[in-house]
């Protein structure tokens, strides 16, 4: 129906109407597109639809021992991960007077099942309800907690370390009822911790030389195995049998066989100034005082990175084959003392705010805070949201998830089992 005065359509106005319309689906079909294929990242345009998913990285503030304690301020600031790491917004945590410093996050984690994001810093922990934005709880327990908490895939428990001591705390995390906790007399200190991908193995390291083993079915140790120095930042491949780890005075890694507790590889750079450039005033004055505090699997397991943060680099090691080798290097535009491997292992997240492609081994992104500050936090999640839901979480540490390279790694290990690059 047409009102007095206007005129019909014309075929030409028709004609450049489904024009624009053809080039709107044709945009949205090249993002997706280049979403489903691993293309190069297009960023998503604007219009009335927005688009099904949303790819959003949530950084929980303070998170570093490099800098001031509120140089970024607190809470967890979220980024577009889809549009240039463009800031969204900052979620409060604790409020925290001006005349006062915040506490310092000691770890993150968040669960598809439960729809939380928890934050655990040294003396409490909160879980955040994603879709409103608010504290679902905050505990302290019995106030000797907490360090990097880890959430069973289910969502049915979780591990979560106390603050230095020897015991590691069972949680529910849809309520943060303590379950029980789990200790390990020989590990004070307790630190970092990690589960295996299904959940029923708790690997739970200190700042201390020995590690403690849990079965999660039943929350009991069941072996411990002893490093040669202080276990630092640890990951563990696709089926939990091998675990690589910084050690305290080790620019390098060391690579320990679960099953007979014993290392296997050891791996020490000597292309790096090591150990020469390695004096007690320097390692005073490094954040972590040690020398490599940082190391991560790609998901495929083919590839190793390593934290450098006497010479403010990463190392890249070919890992299939063993001992890794190492084959390039990325400078990094701070000290990198801590590294998360994005979803699907395309990007990497490092604590000095640096985004790198994993495949080209570029630095393609920096994550700001609102004020256009470089956010340095080793306390970050790459998160997948469709319908407002979360439905996928990285792991803030970089397990390894594929079979095919370290199976490939094991066949071909030497004899020898110390390597130097």
């Amino acid at each position: 129906m047409n009102t007095p005065n206007m005129p019909l359509p014309t075929a030409q106005a028709l004609r450049c109407a489904a024009l624009v319309l053809a080039a709107h689906l044709g945009l949205f079909q090249g993002v997706a597109h280049a979403q489903q294929s691993g293309a190069p990242r297009v960023y998503h345009p604007g219009g009335l639809v927005p688009p099904p998913t949303k790819e959003l990285i949530y950084v929980a503030l303070p998170g570093t021992l490099e800098g001031s304690w509120d140089q970024t301020g607190n809470g967890i600031v979220v980024l577009d991960a889809s549009n240039n790491y463009n800031f969204i917004k900052r979620i409060p945590t604790w409020n925290v007077p001006a005349s006062d410093f915040p506490l310092q996050v000691s770890g993150v984690d968040a669960s598809p099942v439960t729809q939380m994001i928890y934050v655990a810093a040294r003396g409490r922990m909160c879980a955040i309800d994603l879709r409103t934005e608010k504290m679902a709880w905050d505990k302290d327990y019995d106030g000797q907690g907490f360090e990097r908490p880890q959430v069973a895939p289910d969502g049915s428990f979780m591990y979560v370390g106390s603050n230095l001591k020897d015991f590691w705390y069972v949680v529910n995390p849809a309520t943060g009822d303590l379950i029980t906790r789990v200790r390990s007399p020989l590990s004070n200190d307790a630190h970092n911790l990690n589960l295996s991908l299904d959940g029923k193995t708790a690997f739970m390291a200190p700042n201390g030389p020995v590690m403690g083993i849990a079965d999660t079915t039943t929350n009991t140790l069941t072996k411990t195995i002893t490093f040669p120095d202080h276990i630092r930042v640890f990951v563990i491949n696709h089926d939990a049998s091998l675990i690589y780890s910084n050690l305290n005075n080790l620019l390098g890694f060391v690579i320990v066989d679960v099953k007979s507790g014993k290392i296997i590889q050891k791996v020490e750079l000597q292309n790096a100034g090591w150990p020469g450039n390695w004096s007690p005033e320097v390692r005073s004055h490094t954040p972590h005082a040690c020398p490599s505090h940082g190391i991560a699997l790609t998901p495929d397991e083919k590839e190793l990175w390593l934290d450098d943060s006497l010479n403010k680099c990463i190392h890249i090691f070919d890992n299939t084959q063993m001992p890794p080798r190492e084959v390039g290097q990325i400078k990094t535009t701070a000290g990198p003392y801590w590294i998360t491997m994005g979803l699907d292992g395309k990007r990497a997240y490092i604590s000095s705010g640096d985004v790198i492609d994993v495949k080209t081994h570029q630095i393609v992104g920096s994550l700001k805070d609102e004020y256009g500050r470089v956010m340095h936090s080793e306390k970050l999640l790459d998160m997948l949201f469709a319908g407002g839901k979360l439905v996928r979480v990285s792991n803030q540490f970089g397990n390894g998830q594929a079979p095919a390279a370290a199976s490939a790694a094991l066949e071909a290990q030497p004899s020898d089992p110390v390597a130097r690059n």
